[in-house]
């Protein structure tokens, strides 16, 4: 299986990187940014309302409590990686985009 550059497996679940598009029209993913999945968000990048916009539609897309998934790096920067706890790859991979 071949793991996608933007999905890296760690002993607590995956960390994904996000390239992060605020003030979008809608919060959804959008393809690749070179080798970050770009995910657009519709609040601005003020006070961490963006960040909070990821971590809510990632607890949706995989299914897990909010506590499970953990901003690891870029709170004031686009590029982001989240990690998702207590998931395996499969899973992962069966909830993102193709």
């Amino acid at each position: 299986m071949r793991i996608p550059p933007y999905l890296k497996v760690v002993p607590k679940g995956i960390v994904l990187n996000l390239h992060v598009q605020p003030k979008s029209s809608r919060t959804a993913f959008a393809g690749l940014h070179g080798s970050s999945l770009k995910l657009k968000v519709q609040p601005p990048p003020v006070d961490g309302a963006a960040n909070k916009a990821c971590q809510k539609f990632l607890t949706k897309q995989f299914n897990v409590s909010k506590t499970s998934v953990v901003l690891k790096s870029g709170v004031n920067s686009r590029e982001k990686a989240f990690l998702i706890a207590g998931i395996s790859l499969d899973y992962a991979l069966a909830r993102l985009p193709k």
